[in-house]
Formats: C-alpha cells, structure tokens, sequence
C-alpha cells in the first residue's frame, strides 16, 4: 500500500460511516438535516473516488469489487440526496440503505485488500474489525457535531435527540478502543511483521505518530465524548456542540494517523 491510500481510505469511512448515522437519526430533525448531511457525504465519496489509487480499479480483484461497492453507495446517495423532500418520499429510506450497505462493503472489501500480503485469518479479520470501527467513529463523532448544530435551527428539538447519538458516539469510542488494544497487543506479542517488529517501532522516533494517534484519537474522545453527554443532560446543545466540534477535530486527526501507520507497518490501528 502506497501513502495514496491515506486520504482515500479516510474519506470513504468518514463519508460511509455518516451515511449509517443518519439511519439513527430521528426525522424531526427535519429535511435541511438529512439533506446537508447526504449531499456532505456525497461530496466525500466523490472526492474519494476522484482520487482513489491505481490499485483502486474495476475488475482488479478485491479492490475491484469494494469499488464497484464504492461506486453503488455513491450513486444510491446522490439519489437519495436528490429527492429527500422533492418526490418519492416511500423511496428515500430505500436510497439510504442501499447506500449504506453498499457502503460497508466497500470497506469490508478495502480491508480483506489491505490485509491480502499477510495471507492470515488474524489479520484479515482485525483489519476488517479496525475499517468498521474507525467508519462508526467517524461518522458517529461528525453527525453528533452537526445534530448539535442544528439545534440552532430548530431549537425545538427534544435534547433526546442529541443524547441518543452521543451514546453511539461512547460506545463507538470504546469499540474502538478495545479493537485498537486488541490489535497493538497482537502486533507486539504475536505478529510476524516485516521489519524490526511493531514494539521497536512504535519505541523509535517514528512511533511518535503511533502516540500522537493514542493521545488524539482514543484518549482525546473518551474525555471529550464523557463532556458532551454531561453536557446535553443539563440540555446545554450550544456547550455540547462547541465540545464536540473539539472532539471531531481530535477524532480526524487520530483516523487519518491510522490510516498512515496501516501503510508504513501493516498494523490496523
């Protein structure tokens, strides 16, 4: 796997895992809600298709398949996009979870693809398990961020709304975190990695980035998640959205680390 690989796999969790959050999302919210988010996904898969690695082709085996996948997801959400509101009102949650699903098999075909050199069980299924992690937490953490927004739209929304999405936000952090530790624990311990092996690694100058990927994007939600959920009990959407906002940049930047140390050591952080 090549550096290419970095945006292009961050961009398809992030756009995906939006599209399974708004499954969860109550229609209260309104039209504007589901329709920004749709169109904000979109617009990440298509970038993400735009600028998708040479490997990334149809008919290219496993990549061939997640990007046929790739491409269905995408279509389905431009569909959806396009008439949430206007006609086809019975459709829409058609669209949406085709989308969806076409959207998890894009990434579970992107995972058995990275993991395809090892040859291995283990690995295929922890770097599966990391993909649909990292996809939950991403779009768990930016649909919670612009739910929380949007209580300045409709500021009659019950809190409740706010509430239920921080909850798949913790649980999505700590099935994170359990899949992370699951895998560094594999990787030390057991794996049979090129090179001098993940615990020198990640005990060198270039583990700093492992670290910084610990601090920023485990360590820094599981605080600021815990902020926002005692936040929204006090039915402080303003604070719980400033909160979360600091918490999706955390979250960003400790994915896309992921995404850099899976391309240098082979490891699904």
């Amino acid at each position: 796997m090549t550096l290419s690989f970095v945006p292009f796999l961050f961009l398809v969790h992030l756009g995906v895992g939006i599209v399974l959050t708004l499954l969860l999302v109550e229609k209260v919210a309104g039209v504007k809600f589901f329709r920004f988010n749709a169109g904000f996904a979109a617009t990440l898969l298509l970038i993400a298709l735009a600028m998708r690695p040479d490997e990334v082709a149809l008919g290219s085996g496993v990549h061939g398949i997640g990007l046929a996948a790739l491409i269905c997801s995408t279509g389905s959400l431009l569909v959806y996009w396009a008439t949430i509101g206007r006609v086809l009102a019975w459709l829409r949650p058609v669209w949406l979870w085709l989308a969806g699903l076409s959207g998890v098999a894009a990434v579970v075909a992107q995972a058995i693809a990275a993991a395809s050199d090892a040859g291995s069980l283990v690995v295929t299924g922890a770097t599966v398990a990391s993909f649909l992690t990292s996809m939950a937490l991403l779009g768990g953490t930016s649909t919670a961020m612009i739910l929380g927004h949007w209580y300045l739209v409709l500021p009659s929304m019950e809190v409740s709304l706010l509430q239920s999405i921080v909850k798949f936000h913790i649980g999505a952090t700590a099935l994170r975190i359990l899949v992370v530790g699951g895998v560094v624990w594999w990787a030390i311990t057991a794996a049979d990695l090129p090179g001098p092996g993940f615990a020198r690694y990640i005990l060198s100058l270039d583990g700093v980035f492992f670290w910084q990927r610990i601090l920023f994007g485990l360590l820094g939600p599981v605080v600021l998640s815990y902020m926002t959920w005692e936040t929204a009990k006090i039915r402080s959407t303003q604070s719980a959205t400033g909160i979360l906002y600091v918490d999706f940049f955390t979250v960003i930047v400790g994915e896309v680390l992921a995404k850099y140390i899976l391309v240098a050591t082979s490891v699904p952080v």
